[in-house]
Formats: structure tokens, C-alpha cells, sequence
């Protein structure tokens, strides 16, 4: 009897086919999980190598931006105002960049104080340059000087004749501006696209000026 006892215990605990595949199943469950990565974060929105997540560096890249268009039109005074302040901003690429674009807009505002213009077109130069940086009776003395050394330049009098629109000077500006069109017919088509002419939008004058086929006066 004790022996028939024995055999059916240790056929209780011989394990079915089902609870195997069971076991199997949960162990292989497990070692998936284990075997599971965990993704990181995606790195930050990035621009040419600077980070924007923080808004304090969005600012100083927008303010980088707008150095940088003065830069490109040669407002070298106003650019290296911008350009300092964004040397100050938190973002350490940002600020070497503007750093290096301040060394070369002080190397570009140089000849503006050292130079002594000799020529009609060294003078020339020179009143443009002074235009871009705003100093307005700095340019009118050079471009003054450009159109008595070379009278029959258009280039010199189409100088004077922005240079009057941006002092508010109507009646020399057109003046300029039919003579700059006179030696060259071509500034009649560059006034119509120059933003410097835009105070003369409204004189009929300059409309007449510019559009001459639409009263028949073309030549």
C-alpha cells in the first residue's frame, strides 16, 4: 500500500505539458523586457550648431540676424552696436561669432576716418560710405567734391540725388535724378526699384520722371 502511495506523489508532482509552456512563455516575456532600450530624449532644435531651446538664445540669434543684414548693407556703426549686445547673450557660439563680426565692421569703418580721397571716384567712395552709416553732411562734402572733379559722372549724381531723398531735400533730389538719368538713361529703371527714392513716391513728379512713356516724353 505505502508503495502504491509513492507513485502517485510522484506522479502529482511530474509537471503537464501546459504549465511548461507557461514557464517558457513568462521566462521569455522577462528576457525581452530586460533585453528592452530605452530611447533617449531627442537632442534640441539646433541652428549652424546653437542650441534654441532656451528663449534667451532665440532672442539673442534673431538679434545676431538683424547685425548681421546691417552688416551686409555696409551700416557698419549700427551693425557693431547690435553686434555687442548679442557678445553678451548666453550662448557662448553666438557671442564668439558676433566677436569676430565686430573686429571686421571696426576694420571696415577705419577708412572712413583715415582716408584722404584724392580722385572724382576715391571721393565718391567715400560719400557713399558715409551714407550707409548716416552721416549725412560727411557725405554731401564728398559727393560735393566727386561731382566738380567729374561733372558728367552719373553715378555721382545719382549719389546726390538718394543722398537728397534721405534728407528730405525734394526739389535737388529731382534735379540730381534727371541729370544722373540724362548722361545715362539705365538710372531711370534703377530709381524705380531703389527703396532710397521712396520719398519721392508721392511727387508727381518724380512719377512723370520715371514713367515718361505714359505722357509720350520717352528720351
Amino acid at each position: 500500500m505505502a508503495s502504491g502511495s509513492m507513485r502517485v506523489m510522484a506522479k502529482a508532482r511530474k509537471p503537464t505539458h501546459g504549465s511548461s509552456s507557461h514557464a517558457k512563455s513568462a521566462a521569455s516575456s522577462r528576457s525581452k523586457s530586460q533585453k528592452k532600450k530605452v530611447l533617449p530624449p531627442p537632442p534640441p532644435a539646433q541652428r549652424g550648431g546653437v542650441e534654441l531651446v532656451d528663449p534667451r538664445v532665440q532672442a539673442q540669434l534673431k538679434l545676431y540676424d538683424e547685425a548681421l543684414a546691417l552688416f551686409r548693407q555696409q551700416k557698419f556703426a549700427r551693425a557693431k552696436q547690435e553686434l555687442e549686445k548679442v557678445v553678451d547673450g548666453p550662448s557662448k557660439e553666438l557671442a564668439d561669432r558676433a566677436r569676430m563680426h565686430v573686429k571686421i565692421a571696426e576694420q571696415r569703418m577705419k577708412p572712413l576716418h583715415d582716408q584722404n580721397p584724392r580722385t572724382a571716384e576715391e571721393h565718391y567712395q567715400r560719400g557713399v560710405a558715409m551714407m550707409n552709416v548716416g552721416r549725412w553732411d560727411d557725405a554731401r562734402e564728398s559727393l560735393d567734391k566727386a561731382r566738380k572733379a567729374a561733372p558728367k559722372a552719373d553715378h555721382i549724381h545719382y549719389a546726390l540725388a538718394a543722398l537728397d531723398c534721405l534728407t528730405g531735400e525734394a526739389d535737388s533730389a529731382m534735379a540730381n535724378l534727371k541729370v544722373a538719368i540724362q548722361l545715362k538713361s539705365e538710372n531711370r529703371y534703377h530709381a524705380r526699384n531703389d527703396e532710397d527714392f521712396a520719398f519721392l513716391q508721392e511727387d508727381p513728379r518724380f512719377t512723370e520722371l520715371l514713367y515718361p512713356e505714359k505722357d509720350g516724353t520717352a528720351g
